[in-house]
């Protein structure tokens, strides 16, 4: 049953964009006279804040438009060479994408696991350049639903898990994985298909980063609200069909503004306080703080939409019944068995103050692969940290990324 959900907010921007696009216009003449204001000292301070406001109007916004990665060089030892983003294995739904790097320096290969929760895999942009440097790296790079056309089929749970197995078969032997948040149970799902089949592509290292492997433990807000509805009310009020503009016409969608208005409603206050702070940044001129904020916000009100049945398949079978941790997962009805893992290293990484992934949710892993020696089976409290910390930030940078280098270089 059609939420009509898409179509209202898709009618709410169509309405929005003529105010937006004149916000834009008078903001730019606006500008153009400052110079002039700073010789009148009454009219000056209105032209800023004038300015400021219809700025904040002109980029309240979101936008179905993947952001570019926009690496262009990175350092390798004390060389500085290029990088290119380059498509090794493309579907409908997703492309398998590499940082090749203009160097013959042999690296470990890298598979980043990115989210498929509303917004594009650019959102690990941070992620990724800490890795490029000491790393051959490649990263799921989703495609928006709402561009898929319907003959492409559908997409699932166990289509996720396929695509990670068949990118870590393209990587080969000796590679290594790390999963992102909300794709960590299909990670471990392919590892331990991958393991039973004694597949020569198995990775030799599995970071799993604040995922849910068992919502159970400690449940968070999002765990609570997954519980407190019947499975018939998420595709009942939110799923919906694309619109006929767009390619992927008529097929069952999450849209992307959904999870960002969900993802807002948790943090809301901290998203005034920024753009509060970005009008006074406006006003003081303040270039840097300004530029800073803009890059936050292409990325975050940049959306993606989800395939419908991912995305109830994952409500149902991660969120709701549990399966991974009570044994009961399946891939195209096989039994995922995360005991048969015995060669693989695995580490996992939890934040602190991680108020969508608990402490405990991703520890739950090393519960589940009783059989990788224990010399092999890390796991580390980022203190001070809330999600995003996880992997993205300067403890990423300085405290996480460490732990993962040492488990690779251990294991490579």
């Amino acid at each position: 049953m059609s939420s009509m959900i898409y179509q209202l907010w898709q009618a709410q921007q169509d309405f929005q964009l003529p105010f937006r696009m004149f916000a834009e216009s008078a903001g730019r003449v606006l500008k153009e006279l400052e110079p002039v204001a700073a010789a009148m000292p009454l009219a000056a301070p209105f032209i800023r804040r004038t300015s400021a406001a219809l700025d904040l109007v002109a980029n309240a916004r979101t936008t179905h438009t993947r952001p570019g990665y926009d690496f262009t060089t990175v350092c390798v030892g004390n060389r500085e060479v290029e990088v290119t983003e380059e498509p090794v294995l493309e579907t409908p739904f997703g492309t398998l994408l590499r940082f090749a790097k203009d160097t013959s320096v042999q690296q470990p290969r890298v598979l980043v696991v990115a989210p498929m929760s509303g917004h594009f895999s650019t959102l690990l942009r941070g992620t990724v350049e800490v890795l490029l440097p000491d790393h051959d790296v490649y990263i799921t790079d989703w495609a928006n639903a709402r561009d898929v056309p319907l003959s492409a089929g559908e997409f699932g749970f166990d289509d996720f898990t396929a695509h990670v197995i068949r990118f870590l078969e393209v990587l080969g032997p000796g590679s290594h994985v790390v999963a992102v948040c909300q794709p960590v149970p299909a990670t471990l799902a392919a590892v331990s298909i991958m393991s039973e089949d004694r597949n020569r592509a198995t990775p030799a290292t599995m970071t799993l980063m604040a995922g849910p492997v068992d919502t159970r433990i400690s449940p968070t807000k999002v765990n609570e609200l997954a519980q407190s509805k019947p499975i018939e009310w998420f595709e009942r009020n939110l799923i919906d069909k694309v619109p006929m503009r767009y390619a992927g016409a008529g097929r069952e969608v999450y849209p992307g503004a959904v999870q960002l208005q969900a993802f807002m409603s948790m943090n809301l206050q901290r998203h005034v306080r920024a753009h509060r702070n970005q009008f006074a940044n406006i006003v003081a001129g303040n270039t840097e703080a300004q530029a800073a904020h803009r890059r936050f916000y292409d990325e975050y009100f940049a959306v993606m939409d989800l395939p419908a049945e991912y995305f109830i398949q994952t409500v149902k079978r991660i969120f709701q019944d549990h399966d991974l941790p009570r044994g009961e997962l399946t891939y195209r009805g096989r039994a995922v068995r995360p005991e048969v893992i015995r060669k693989t290293a695995l580490l996992a990484v939890e934040g602190e103050r991680d108020d969508i992934c608990a402490i405990g949710q991703t520890m739950a892993a090393l519960d589940l692969c009783p059989n990788i020696p224990l010399a092999k089976r890390q796991y580390h409290l980022q203190t001070g940290v809330g999600h995003y910390g996880v992997f993205a930030g300067k403890r990423w940078a300085n405290e996480v990324y460490p732990k993962v280098r040492a488990m690779i270089e251990a294991n490579s």
